[in-house]
C-alpha cells in the first residue's frame, strides 16, 4: 500500500513539474519574440538616435562657429516643450517612477527627448546622451506595453527592455546595459525576472547598431600596473575621494536647479544666459573641449594628461547645461569627471595616472547612479578584464561613501548600504 502511495505521489510530482516545465517554456517564449521586437524596434530607434548625434557633433567639430547659437538653441527647446504642453518634464526620473509602479511614461517624451537631445549637441551644450537613451528607449518601452494591451506588471519589464536596447545601441556595452536597467531602479533589489528579457533586447539592440554602422567610443588605455599592496592602498584612498566628489556632483545639479530658478524665473532667460555663460567660458578658455559629451577629454584623461581642474570646470557647466533646460544625460559627464578627477589623483600621487582615471571613471558612476554591478560591467566591457581587483575596489568604496546621494530624485534605496536593514527611501539631493 505504501508503494503504491510512493508511486502515486511520484506521479503526481512529475506531472507537476511537466505541467511548470510547459508554462516556464511558454513564457520564456513569450518573452523572447517581445525582447527580439523591443531590441530590433526600440533599438533601431537608439541605432538613429546614436547616428545623428554622431552626425551633430561632427558638425559642430567642423564648424565651431555653431556654439554662438547655444542661446537660440535653448530658447527653441523650450518653446519645443511649451507648444507640446511637456513643462512639467521629469525626464529619467519618471522613467524610474514608472519602473517602481509610481507613475506613467507619456508616449511624446522619447520625440521630445530625441530632438531636444539632438539640438543640445548641435549647438554644444556640456551634457550627455546615455540619460536620454533611458528616456528614449523607456517611453517606447511604455507605449509598446500599451498598445500590446500587456499587464502593469509586465509594462514595467517592457520599460526596462526599451531602456537597455536604446543605451545598448548608442553606448555599445550590453552587458552593463542589461543589467543598469533592473538594477537603477531600486537600489539593493534588483529585477530578476527581467534579466531575460533585458540581456536579449540589449544584446539584438547592440548587434543592430553595429550592423547600421553606428561607432561606439573605444578607449585606448597604456599598461596598467600590477596588483601590489601600495597600489591596493592608493586605489581605497581614491575610491574615499570619488565617493566625496560623486556627492559634490549631485549637490551641484541640484543646487544649480534652485539658485536657476530662483533668480532667472523665465525659462527663455534662464536657458538663454546659461547658453552665453557656455559660450563665454569657451571664449576664456579658447578651446571647446568642454562643449558637448567630453569624449576626447575622457581618451586625454585615460592617457595620463588633462589639465587638474578639468572635473571642477565639468562638474559646473553640466549643472549649469541640464538644470537650465538643455536637454542630454549626466552619465557621460561623469564619465568625464571621473577620468579626470582619476588622472589628478594618479599625477599627484606618482601611481599610475591611466589606471586611477580608468577606476575614478567607473567609481564616480558608481557614487552618482548607485550601481555598483553596472559600473563594474561597463569597466569590463570599456577596459578589458584588466586588474579587475583595482576596479572592484574602486566602485565598492565610492558606493558605500557615497551615501544615499544620487543623480535621480525617484531612486530608491531599499536597503541600506551599512547594515542589513530595509530603509525604502528616495536618495537624496
Amino acid at each position: 500500500m505504501d508503494y503504491k502511495r510512493i508511486l502515486l505521489h511520484a506521479r503526481i510530482r512529475g506531472l507537476r513539474y511537466i505541467i511548470h516545465s510547459v508554462s516556464h517554456l511558454r513564457l520564456f517564449t513569450r518573452w523572447l519574440i517581445l525582447s527580439l521586437i523591443v531590441g530590433v524596434t526600440i533599438g533601431g530607434v537608439g541605432s538613429l538616435f546614436a547616428l545623428c548625434m554622431t552626425v551633430v557633433t561632427g558638425l559642430r567639430a567642423e564648424h565651431p562657429w555653431i556654439m554662438y547659437f547655444l542661446p537660440v538653441g535653448g530658447i527653441v527647446i523650450v518653446l519645443l516643450y511649451r507648444l507640446f504642453k511637456y513643462q512639467n518634464d521629469r525626464g529619467t526620473n519618471m522613467v524610474i517612477a514608472s519602473i517602481q509602479a509610481e507613475g506613467e511614461i507619456p508616449g511624446k517624451m522619447a520625440p521630445m527627448i530625441f530632438i531636444s537631445t539632438i539640438i543640445t549637441h548641435l549647438v554644444g551644450g556640456s551634457a550627455g546622451r546615455e540619460g536620454a537613451a533611458l528616456q528614449i528607449g523607456g517611453s517606447l518601452g511604455a507605449v509598446m506595453g500599451r498598445a500590446f494591451k500587456m499587464n502593469e506588471t509586465d509594462r514595467r519589464v517592457l520599460v526596462m527592455c526599451g531602456m537597455s536596447a536604446v543605451f545598448s545601441a548608442g553606448f555599445g556595452t550590453p552587458l552593463a546595459a542589461a543589467v543598469f536597467a533592473m538594477e537603477i531602479g531600486r537600489v539593493g533589489v534588483m529585477y530578476y525576472s527581467a534579466i531575460v528579457p533585458c540581456v536579449i533586447s540589449s544584446i539584438t539592440s547592440w548587434q543592430l547598431a553595429v550592423f547600421l554602422g553606428v561607432e561606439h567610443d573605444n578607449f585606448a588605455l597604456g599598461v596598467f600596473p600590477g596588483f601590489s599592496a601600495v597600489g591596493f592602498c592608493w586605489i581605497i584612498l581614491l575610491g574615499v575621494l570619488c565617493a566625496a566628489v560623486s556627492v559634490i556632483f549631485c549637490m551641484t545639479l541640484h543646487k544649480t536647479n534652485e539658485l536657476l530658478k530662483k533668480w532667472l524665473k523665465n525659462p527663455y532667460i534662464r536657458i538663454a544666459a546659461a547658453g552665453v555663460f557656455l559660450i563665454a567660458v569657451s571664449l576664456l578658455l579658447g578651446n571647446q573641449d568642454y562643449l558637448g559629451a567630453g569624449v576626447p577629454m575622457i581618451e586625454r584623461a585615460l592617457q595620463g594628461d588633462i589639465e587638474w581642474y578639468a572635473f571642477l570646470l565639468k562638474m559646473l557647466l553640466t549643472a549649469v547645461t541640464i538644470e537650465a533646460g538643455f536637454k542630454g544625460g549626466e552619465i557621460v559627464p561623469s564619465f568625464f569627471i571621473g577620468a579626470s578627477f582619476g588622472c589628478l589623483f594618479g599625477t599627484i600621487t606618482g601611481f599610475s595616472p591611466e589606471l586611477c582615471a580608468a577606476v575614478g571613471m567607473v567609481a564616480i558612476f558608481c557614487g552618482v547612479t548607485n550601481c555598483p554591478i553596472t559600473s563594474l560591467l561597463i569597466g569590463f566591457e570599456m577596459f578589458g578584464f584588466r586588474e579587475p581587483a583595482y576596479l572592484i575596489t574602486g566602485i565598492a568604496v565610492s558606493y558605500m561613501l557615497s551615501g544615499y546621494y544620487g543623480l535621480y530624485k525617484d531612486q530608491r534605496i531599499v536597503y541600506s548600504k551599512y547594515e542589513q536593514k530595509y530603509i525604502n527611501r528616495h536618495t537624496r539631493s
